[in-house]
């Protein structure tokens, strides 16, 4: 296995309990040849040794015998790459990283992995009830700048790192979330939200229809009963679209356990799971002009906001064994 030239000016800041950020410099010769990167942080290593190592890897399927953390396959970016890293068991970091690294909590989880979560999902989506309109609730300083600064247009953002640790959507998939859960008695959105009073409101099929794509991409709690599924819409050919077929198992929209789009008696008809709260994060950009927006009447509950939210590790519903 052929080594690689040493690393340079090397650099790790943003370090918090759970996350770094590193980032180095390499010969450009070696940027075409590297299909791995990996940080060996081991305490029992002699403090003098060289505690980075990198090598070129022939076989992206089999990790070097000295790789602890766990592999993260590279991500280009302009000529550059960026993967993610973690803290290790002893609040060590340890993960793998090149000429930019974002925080990661664990690395990606591969697609079987998904299809884990999913068929766990799936066994408690319940049955399957209408809807007509997605709707995100946000403050309404933030509708005020969307008309002001976005040209009326809501941008899609990174998204952060609530959920699965291994999420591989987590700062790395942009998109802008919406809802579309609705409540049993009267098949309306509930009027309580924990992101704030302004509520837009969007036709399903704005998002959803037979040209969109739609994937499975998280399932979690938050110490709570209740479980949260995360799927995505992606418009097809679009470059979210490309990022998830890569990566997120693809969904049948017209028959699915979670969100379904299905053409009945000419019109199209819009199903979404019961007993499961989804996340749906949409990867283009939205106009104002294609909804409604207004002001909700009841409250607004801080305490279900699942941003930067941390998955319950010892709940049997929505944890799977990654073989690490």
């Amino acid at each position: 296995m052929e080594l690689l030239s040493t690393p340079k000016n090397i650099e790790i800041n943003n370090i918090t309990c759970d996350s770094f950020r590193i980032s180095w410099a390499m010969e450009k010769g070696d940027l075409e040849r590297v299909t791995h990167y990996f940080i060996d942080l081991n305490k029992k290593e002699n403090k003098n040794s060289n505690k980075f190592k990198h090598r070129v890897s022939q076989e992206r399927t089999r990790d070097p015998l000295w790789h602890k953390p766990g592999r993260l396959e590279r991500q280009l970016l302009s000529g550059r790459r960026e993967v993610r890293g973690a803290a290790g068991r002893d609040g060590l970091p340890a993960g793998d990283g090149d000429a930019l690294m974002s925080p990661r909590l664990s690395p990606d989880y591969a697609k079987e992995h998904l299809a884990q979560l999913q068929e766990k999902a799936e066994l408690i989506a319940g049955r399957m009830l209408r809807f007509s309109v997605f709707y995100r609730n946000q403050h309404k300083e933030y509708f005020q700048h969307v008309r002001m600064h976005c040209g009326n247009v809501m941008k899609p953002s990174l998204k952060d790192n609530s959920g699965s640790h291994g999420s591989p959507t987590s700062g790395m998939l942009h998109g802008i979330f919406f809802s579309c859960n609705t409540e049993f008695n009267t098949g309306q959105p509930p009027q309580d939200s924990p992101y704030g009073r302004y509520r837009f409101q969007i036709p399903a099929q704005r998002l959803f229809n037979p040209n969109t794509n739609l994937y499975f991409a998280d399932f979690y709690c938050m110490y709570t009963a209740y479980h949260y599924v995360v799927l995505v819409l992606a418009p097809k050919g679009s470059s979210g679209d490309l990022f998830c077929r890569e990566r997120l198992p693809q969904l049948d929209i017209s028959s699915n356990k979670f969100l379904t789009c299905c053409v009945e008696e000419g019109e199209l008809v819009y199903r979404h799971a019961q007993d499961s709260i989804l996340e749906v994060i949409y990867t283009e950009p939205v106009d104002l002009s294609l909804g409604v927006l207004g002001e909700i009447s009841g409250h607004q509950l801080m305490s279900l906001s699942t941003a930067n939210a941390k998955k319950d590790p010892s709940c049997k519903t929505c944890n799977i064994s990654v073989g690490r």
